[in-house]
């Protein structure tokens, strides 16, 4: 069955599943066993009749098929090539076939026509090509996905801090000069990075590396490779990132972590243009343009010797500060539609219909942990099934909400109470019923922080309900005004 060159690939095929149709059953006991050492599922079926039952049910990637089957013949299972939703690769196979038959059988779509009796090598190579195809065809969209999700380089939101954001890295793109980025964890300041080198138009890639999160003595064979023997294990020569991402970008994250050793190091790299790997005697010339970033006052960092002048000198050439999010919650109207859309797709679930009011929730709140704080959240609302001002009040109980007063109107009269009246004492005995179902309706608005979609869904009414009573009731008060 699989060779040792093979062996690999047989792991990667054990999440397809193969349907084998043949009337002889020998012919099904020989694939069944070949295949299985390859495959997770394998089912055999003598006629056309029982493999549409099968296919209706299972999911198939790949079909080898007999064209001479007793009733309808494999030619005729137009089922198997018409069906969008469950196409399958289709391998044919006959011991009667003539020309006018195998062009008829790839007419149809078949990837493969073979003759009986045949090497059963012959079959596995037949297979292993439809196999791979597919396997491809998953990686492509896997890669897709990723890069959907991780490469997005557009600055999302409106607000005046991320105007000039925009318009920082529009101006400082084109320029091979090193750029220094500030802010607060979780602010996006890789998404910054990411957006200057592809303005940038470097035909190199983008090439992204966290300081802090490798350990000291890996570091610099990290960035700069090593030579084969350079050090304990080190087995291969390794080329190392600033090679790697020759004609392009190196985002140094958190640079602030970086051990002073290595600042030295980097200094050189700097200002020389050349690398020496690990082991090596020979500089080499790399065309790499870097950009770091760090959530520390790098300033302050050299004040305390805890970070290289020289070195800061020489990365804060064009200096970009990242905003929290606190100071450009204006952003909320666009990132949240942004990242729900965004979610909703990853998880697989219905993008919610959320109302005006969750954003302007959102705003009563400073967001420590900013941008990626948002997101968390919004993940956590689709999964729940939850608006976010309904889960936002379970989280953090009352304390974004003040106290709120109702003057209910009855002729001259007005009653004003707080809302800790309605929970501690009910309401007042001389009220009308229709007083009542004002405050009580305007006690779940104001609840659900202003959303009356929310409190319909409480309350189990439409929204359009809420809205007529708020009419009506803005004009019996206009009309007392008068």
């Amino acid at each position: 069955m699989p060779t040792s060159t093979n062996l690999n690939k047989a792991t990667q095929y054990q999440a397809f599943a193969v349907l084998v149709v043949d009337d002889e059953i020998g012919m099904q006991t020989i694939l069944n066993k070949a295949l299985s050492k390859w495959f997770s599922k394998v089912d055999c079926v003598g006629s056309i009749e029982h493999a549409e039952e099968l296919r209706c049910t299972n999911h198939y990637d790949l079909i080898i098929l007999d064209i001479n089957l007793p009733g309808r013949s494999g030619i005729e299972w137009e089922e198997a090539f018409t069906d969008p939703d469950k196409k399958a690769d289709i391998i044919f196979m006959t011991g009667y076939a003539d020309l006018e038959t195998a062009i008829s059988a790839l007419k149809l779509g078949a990837s493969d026509f073979i003759l009986k009796p045949f090497n059963l090598e012959q079959m596995l190579q037949a297979v292993q090509r439809c196999v791979d195809k597919r396997l491809a065809q998953r990686h492509q969209f896997a890669l897709r996905h990723e890069f959907k999700r991780h490469i997005a380089t557009d600055m999302v939101g409106s607000s005046e801090k991320t105007a000039q954001l925009k318009q920082l890295i529009a101006q400082f793109a084109p320029s091979r000069a090193s750029v220094l980025i500030e802010g607060e964890s979780g602010t996006g300041k890789e998404l910054v990075a990411r957006g200057i080198h592809e303005a940038s138009q470097r035909s190199g890639p983008f090439v992204a590396i966290n300081c802090g999160a490798i350990a000291p003595e890996l570091l610099e064979s990290e960035l700069f490779g090593h030579n084969a023997g350079a050090f304990t294990g080190a087995k291969k020569s390794r080329e190392g990132l600033f090679r790697v991402a020759s004609g392009g970008t190196l985002f140094l994250d958190e640079i602030g972590e970086m051990p002073l050793a290595m600042q030295s190091a980097l200094l050189r790299v700097l200002e020389q243009r050349t690398i020496r790997p690990v082991g090596g005697e020979k500089e080499i010339a790399v065309d790499v343009r870097v950009v770091a970033a760090t959530n520390r006052n790098l300033q302050q960092e050299v004040s305390k010797g805890s970070f290289r002048a020289d070195l800061f000198y020489r990365l804060n050439v064009l200096k970009i500060d990242v905003a929290p999010l606190r100071e450009r919650k204006a952003d909320l109207i666009d990132l949240v539609p942004f990242f729900t859309k965004m979610l909703a797709s990853e998880l697989g679930m219905p993008n919610p219909n959320w109302a005006h009011e969750d954003i302007l929730a959102m705003r009563e709140y400073d967001w420590p942990g900013n941008i990626r704080e948002l997101k968390n959240l919004i993940e956590r609302c689709i999964l729940l099934g939850k608006p976010p001002a309904h889960y936002w009040r379970e989280i953090h109980g009352d304390t974004l909400k003040p106290s709120v007063t109702l003057s209910v109107s009855s002729g001259a009269e007005v009653v004003e109470l707080t809302g800790s009246h309605w929970q501690n004492e009910g309401y007042p005995n001389s009220w009308s019923l229709k007083q009542v179902e004002k405050a009580h309706i305007q006690q779940l608005v104001d609840h659900h922080d202003g959303n009356k979609s929310a409190a319909a869904r409480v309350l189990g009414v439409a929204r359009k309900t809420l809205e007529r009573k708020f009419k009506e009731w803005d004009s019996e008060e206009s009309s007392y005004a008068e």
